[in-house]
């Protein structure tokens, strides 16, 4: 399969390609930090619950929520919150961008894109994880789930996005790596792109239909042409 399934001058969902905003999620679509979740959650769990087997699989199908949601979800203690975020903000120096998603953003902002992040982390641990990757100035805007009324699925911190980007919905797409994304995309109304360069579930993902499917970060700068001036 190629790295992106939209193969013509239209995206799949018939819309031209003006693509002027992309919003992004955060983890496993931008940066690689699955194992220091796995650790931060192991050690909350150990922590607030106690011995036993952390449920971490059962977790991972839940990414793209805030983690409030998913401790609700799952039926854990919302008390787990406090060591996970700790130990996140303690392991955050082992956590990396993707190969290729630097110059992704670099190369997309040269061509007059506006740049978000919509993410389940909270605004801030997100701001300053990008900030510590040098990223940060990259993105006009990055926007945790404890920023917005209701987060993903929901299509709120999309929206919120584009709101602060002026963007429409016509002329934006939400890339993400999780189920939550590709609803709270579609639930906005704009193009909802699958990345699956990360530790995703890819028979989920594209069981969910996405509009496109992207296998390495530098495919999507075949969507994103340079924007023309309005």
């Amino acid at each position: 399969m190629s790295d992106t399934l939209s193969s013509t001058a239209s995206s799949p969902t018939g819309r031209a390609l003006g693509y002027r905003a992309v919003v992004f999620d955060l983890d496993g679509v931008l940066v690689d930090s699955f194992e220091v979740m796995r650790e931060a959650f192991t050690i909350a769990y150990a922590e607030v619950v106690g011995p036993g087997e952390p449920p971490f699989r059962e977790y991972n199908r839940h990414l793209g929520r805030y983690f409030p949601d998913i401790m609700r979800i799952m039926g854990l203690p919302l008390e787990m919150e406090e060591p996970f975020v700790r130990e996140s903000y303690r392991l955050a120096h082992r956590v990396q961008l993707f190969p290729g998603v630097a110059p992704l953003l670099t190369e997309l902002r040269e061509r007059g894109l506006k740049l978000s992040v919509a993410t389940g982390k909270s605004g801030p641990r997100a701001r300053s994880l990008l900030e510590q990757l040098g990223v940060l100035p990259l993105f006009d805007h990055v926007i945790g789930s404890d920023e917005v009324a209701r987060p993903k699925p929901a299509p709120d911190i999309v929206r919120r996005a584009l709101d602060l980007m002026d963007s429409g919905p016509e002329e934006a797409m939400m890339v993400g790596d999780a189920l939550t994304d590709l609803a709270s995309a579609r639930s906005a109304g704009v193009t909802a792109v699958a990345a699956l360069w990360g530790e995703t579930a890819e028979d989920e993902m594209l069981a969910a239909e996405p509009d496109v499917v992207l296998r390495s970060p530098a495919a999507l700068l075949g969507l994103c042409p340079p924007v023309p001036a309005r």
